[in-house]
C-alpha cells in the first residue's frame, strides 16, 4: 500500500514521473521504500524516510525528473549506490523527499589503457569498474576503499578514501558531466569544449575550475565522470608495522609521516586501533560481555593473543623491485627505532593480488571485497550499526594523541569502545574516521551513539578539528563548526545555491547547504 505522501509529492506528481519514466521505476509503496532508510537508524525512528523513489537509466530520464521536481517544487535526494553506511545511507536530509536513485545507470563507459583512464555512470560500483579492467586485460589498477559495493562516483563526490597512491588527496576524478537544476547539461573542464579529447586528462580548463563545487554539495546531479587509473608495478608489497603501547601512537604518526613526505611511502595508509581490527577478525562476546567499554589490560590482551598490537599499519609499496627493496629497508629502521615496532610484508606479482589471503592486503593492492563490513557486528551480530565521525587534523604525533585523547574518553563515557582508523589523505594532514559502533536494536544503545556523535561535532572543532564529511543527523551542526568571517563560506555557498537552484529541490541541507526557502529549518541539535 502507497503510504501517505507529502503535498509537494501529489498522486499526479507521480503519475507525471511514471510517464516520464515507467511505473515499474516510481516507487512509493511501504514495503519499497524501506531499502531507502538510513540502514542504522532505529526501527521507529522516522526523521530521514522519503516519500518516493525514481531510478532513472539514462541522462535524458534525469533531466526529465529534475524538471518536474523543478516545476513542482519536490525536493530531490540523489544517491549512486546508496552504499554511504554510517553517514546515513541513502536516506534524505529531508522527509519526504523524492530520492533519484542513480543505480541503474550502471556502465562504464570506456577503459583506456594508453593514458590510464576510464569513464563511468553513478551506478558502477567499485566491484563493477575492477571487473571491467580484468576482464577487458588492462594492466591498470583501480584504487578502491574499503568496501567494493558502493558507487565509484559516489564515494569520490563525499570525498571517501581509496588506498593505492592515486588515492592520495582524492585525486583520481578528472571531468564530469552534470545535469543542473533546470535539467541543462553541464560539462567541467575541457569537456566544456564539444569533442574535447582530454575531458578526462586535465583536471583545469579555461576560467575557474568547477569539479570541487559538484562534490559534497547539492549543485548537480553528476552523471558522468572521469576515473584515473594506475598502470601495473613491477612489484607490490603489502606491509604491516605494529606497537605494543598505546602511547607508541605519538611517534608511529611522526615516523610514518617523515617516510611519507619524503616520497618513500606513497599510498593511503591505515592506522588502526585494537578493537576495530579486532571487530573484523573476532567476536566481542569472546573478549568481554561485562558493561561499557572494553577496559585497558582486556585490550592489551587482545592485541597480544590476536598478534596486532595497540597500533596497526596497514600500508604498501609498489614499483620495481630493486625500489621497493631499498624502501622496505628504510622503512623498517625508521620504524623499528621506536622500542618493540614490528614492521613486516611479502612481494607479490600484481597477478597475484586477489589471491593474497588477507582482505586488507587485496583493498590495499586495488582488488575490492566486502570482509572488511564485518566490524559493523562487533555489537548487535548482523544487527549491528555505525555511526562515522572523521575530523581532519596534522599529521603529526601531538595532534593524533590529542584527537585520540578527545575522542576516546567521550566515547567510552557513552559506554561504547573506541574504534579508530586514522587515515592520512596526504602526506600532511589524517582522518580521524571514528566507528561509533552500536545495536541498532538497542534504542538506548542507538540513542547514546547518536548522541555522542553531535557532542564530538562540538568539542573536536574546540580544539581545531573539523569534521570533513558529516551524518545525516549532524550536518547542520557540522557546517556550523566553519564559522570563520561570520560563516563567511556557508554565505558563499548559499549564494552559490540560490543562483544555480532558485526553486532549492536538489539536495536542501545537504553539508548544511539550504535554500532560502528552507533557512528557519537549519538545526543544530
Amino acid at each position: 500500500m502507497a503510504i501517505s505522501l507529502p503535498s509537494a509529492i501529489s498522486q499526479e506528481a507521480l503519475r507525471e514521473l511514471q510517464s516520464a519514466l515507467d511505473s515499474e521505476r516510481v516507487l512509493s509503496s511501504e514495503s519499497d521504500l524501506r531499502e531507502w532508510r538510513d540502514p542504522f537508524q532505529y526501527a521507529t525512528w522516522d526523521e530521514y524516510v522519503a516519500a518516493a523513489v525514481v531510478l532513472p537509466e539514462s541522462v535524458e530520464e534525469v533531466q526529465a525528473v529534475v524538471k518536474i521536481a523543478n516545476r513542482r517544487g519536490i525536493p530531490l535526494w540523489t544517491t549512486s549506490q546508496g552504499r554511504n553506511n554510517g553517514y546515513g545511507g541513502p536516506a534524505p536530509r529531508v522527509k519526504g523527499s523524492l530520492i533519484v536513485s542513480l543505480k541503474r545507470m550502471n556502465r562504464v563507459l570506456e577503459i583506456n589503457e594508453e593514458l590510464g583512464y576510464a569513464e563511468v555512470e553513478p551506478g558502477v560500483r567499485w566491484f563493477d569498474l575492477h571487473e571491467a579492467i580484468q576482464a577487458g586485460g588492462h594492466k591498470l589498477m583501480l584504487s578502491v576503499p574499503d568496501i567494493g559495493w558502493g558507487s565509484v562516483i559516489g564515494n569520490t563526490l563525499d570525498h571517501g578514501m581509496t588506498y593505492l597512491p592515486y588515492g592520495v588527496d582524492m585525486g583520481m576524478a578528472c571531468g564530469m558531466e552534470v545535469v543542473l537544476a533546470d535539467g541543462s547539461v553541464l560539462r567541467t573542464g575541457m569537456g566544456a569544449m564539444p569533442d574535447n579529447s582530454s575531458w578526462h586528462l586535465y583536471k583545469r580548463g579555461l576560467g575557474p575550475t568547477l569539479d570541487q563545487l559538484f562534490m559534497q554539495s547539492n549543485f548537480g546531479i553528476v552523471t558522468k565522470m572521469g576515473i584515473w587509473l594506475m598502470p601495473e608495478p613491477e612489484v607490490f608489497m603489502p606491509l604491516w608495522a605494529r606497537v605494543w603501547r598505546d602511547d607508541d601512537l605519538g611517534p608511529f604518526v611522526d615516523t610514518l609521516r617523515r617516510l611519507s613526505l619524503d616520497g618513500t611511502i606513497r599510498c593511503v595508509p591505515q592506522i588502526l586501533n585494537t578493537a576495530v581490527y579486532a571487530s573484523v577478525v573476532t567476536d566481542r562476546r569472546l573478549w568481554w560481555q561485562d558493561e561499557g567499554p572494553i577496559p585497558e589490560n582486556m585490550l592489551d590482551k587482545m592485541a597480544r593473543e590476536l598478534e596486532i598490537g595497540r597500533w596497526l599499519l596497514r600500508f604498501g609499496l609498489y614499483g620495481d623491485e630493486a625500489v621497493v627493496d631499498h624502501r622496505f629497508a628504510k622503512i623498517k629502521a625508521a620504524f623499528e627505532a621506536i622500542e618493540g615496532a614490528e614492521v613486516w610484508g611479502s612481494k607479490c606479482a600484481p597477478s597475484e593480488i586477489a589471491a593474497l589471503p588477507n582482505p586488507a592486503e587485496r583493498v590495499q593492492g586495488g582488488v575490492p571485497g566486502l570482509e572488511l563490513n564485518a566490524m559493523a557486528a562487533w555489537y548487535g551480530g548482523e544487527e549491528g550499526g555505525h555511526i562515522g565521525f572523521s575530523p581532519i587534523a596534522p599529521l603529526t604525533g601531538t595532534d593524533a594523541m590529542a584527537v585520540r585523547d578527545l575522542l576516546r574518553g567521550m566515547i567510552e563515557q557513552a559506554g561504547l569502545d573506541y574504534m579508530a582508523v586514522l587515515i592520512p589523505a596526504n602526506a600532511r594532514s589524517f582522518a580521524h574516521v571514528t566507528l561509533i559502533i552500536f545495536d541498532t536494536k538497542d534504542e538506548t544503545q542507538a540513542r547514546a551513539a547518536y548522541d555522542v556523535a553531535k557532542r564530538l561535532v562540538r568539542d573536536s572543532a574546540k580544539l581545531g578539528y573539523g569534521e570533513y564529511r558529516a551524518h545525516l543527523d549532524f550536518m547542520d551542526l557540522a557546517a556550523d563548526q566553519y564559522s570563520f568571517g561570520d560563516h563567511a563560506y556557508l554565505r558563499f555557498c548559499e549564494t552559490i545555491k540560490d543562483a544555480v537552484d532558485p526553486n532549492g529541490i536538489l539536495a536542501p541541507g545537504k553539508q548544511g547547504i539550504w535554500p532560502a526557502s528552507m533557512r528557519g529549518g537549519r538545526s543544530q541539535d
